[in-house]
């Protein structure tokens, strides 16, 4: 099993400054495979890492042909750098090709390591009666036909025999990253902050993926690990560079639920138009912010379909919930997250349904923190937050006590 190292830092104390050290301080012998979210990170990683050259398929040369590249890459031994959309595509023959190869993977970020399979409830029947398909006690989905060869299921079956779908609840196939590609690296190091909260830890923990917690600190002019301890963050002084909204804009989301991935799907036009005239007031009339100085974001798709939140003349600031490891908006200092976040029911459920714990609060103001962490705070600069939920506000003031 490979040596997994969590570096747990909070956003700006410097673990990709670290890592680019260690890649540049690392010997020519050593190889390194570096997954980071966007593509201008991607740009970001091959202009820092001097003592070695990284190659990327961030190349409209390689359209359509990426994974074979990013193959033929690790044949040939090279460095490379890549985003996780691609790495998330990994399959038997990456992972052949990448065992006992000595590579080092490190890891920007968590990644979206699991999903609901591309197969409705009644095709799961057919497979099941026809026993193509068999569940064994941990609910891991086996294939047992030998006669399948391809067809309209074959993916399922790639999936199965490669360990990683599960039958989950009587319902869904439920796909995770395949486990042993952590194994066929020599080393893996996975760069983040909240560890404790993140889908990705709970897969490690499923799949019995052991894994050590280490911070990241300055000295002198060099970065070094250091021995995990949450109580060196400075989350006092964080929380008082951030001008937390208090007042009436907050009424139309007092109760807990309210903001949330459901509440929203079910809310009424008048609400959507509320919450919509409630963000444009924040950041035109109590903060005076042009388009280029705000943030706002909500769930997707309640910024495009009806009944929708239309925060007029900041059409052009909304940023998307999940954003990370970007440095675009470090100018922003008016910012409006109008949502309330629960880990999606068949992330928790599944992973509940196997004895593991998600803890939900710790991923609301996790993911919360990553998003705010956009603006120019990362810069130590004072920023204003409009936080309509009750619920994300309190989790907010309790992370900046050492509460949660």
């Amino acid at each position: 099993m490979s040596k997994i190292t969590v570096v747990d830092a909070i956003m700006g104390s410097g673990k990709t400054s670290w890592a680019v050290q260690h890649m540049n301080e690392a010997p020519a012998s050593k190889k390194f495979i570096y997954i980071t979210p966007f593509n201008d990170e991607v740009t970001r990683i091959k202009e820092s890492v001097t003592g070695r050259t990284f190659r990327s398929t961030h190349n409209e040369d390689y359209a359509g042909k990426k994974m074979h590249v990013l193959k033929s890459w690790i044949a040939d031994g090279g460095d490379i750098v890549s985003t996780h959309a691609l790495f998330q595509k990994a399959d038997d023959e990456l992972i052949d090709l990448l065992t006992d190869a000595g590579y080092t993977l490190i890891l920007d970020e968590v990644m979206d390591v699991i999903d609901v399979a591309n197969i409705s409830q009644q095709d799961i029947k057919i497979l099941l009666d026809a026993k193509k398909i068999g569940v064994n006690e941990d609910r891991r989905v086996v294939w047992v036909s030998d006669e399948y060869v391809d067809g309209r299921f074959y993916d399922i079956k790639l999936f199965a025999k490669a360990g990683t779908l599960f039958y989950h609840r009587g319902k869904f196939l439920i796909w995770t990253f395949p486990p042993r590609i952590f194994a066929a690296f020599d080393e893996v190091i996975n760069l983040t902050y909240l560890f404790e909260a993140q889908i990705q830890r709970y897969y490690y923990d499923l799949h019995g993926l052991e894994y050590t917690v280490k911070s990241v600190r300055k000295s002198g002019d060099n970065y070094e690990l250091a021995d995990y301890d949450p109580s060196v963050e400075g989350r006092t002084e964080i929380f008082k560079l951030i001008d937390l909204y208090e007042g009436p804009l907050n009424d139309v989301a007092k109760q807990k639920n309210a903001l949330s991935s459901t509440w929203l799907d079910n809310a009424k036009p008048e609400q959507m138009k509320t919450l919509a005239n409630n963000t444009y007031n924040f950041l035109y009339n109590r903060c005076g912010a042009k388009g280029f100085d705000a943030l706002w974001t909500t769930k997707k798709d309640k910024k495009t379909r009806r009944p929708k939140i239309r925060v007029r003349s900041y059409a052009d600031s909304f940023l998307h919930l999940n954003a990370r490891a970007t440095n675009d908006y470090a100018d922003r200092w008016a910012l409006a997250y109008v949502y309330n976040r629960y880990a999606h029911p068949f992330e928790r459920v599944f992973f509940e349904d196997r004895g593991i714990s998600v803890n939900q609060d710790l991923l609301a103001v996790s993911d919360l923190l990553q998003w705010v962490w956009r603006s120019r705070i990362r810069k130590g600069q004072p920023i204003k937050l409009y936080l309509p939920s009750s619920r994300m506000r309190s989790l907010l003031k309790a992370w900046a006590n050492y509460e949660i």
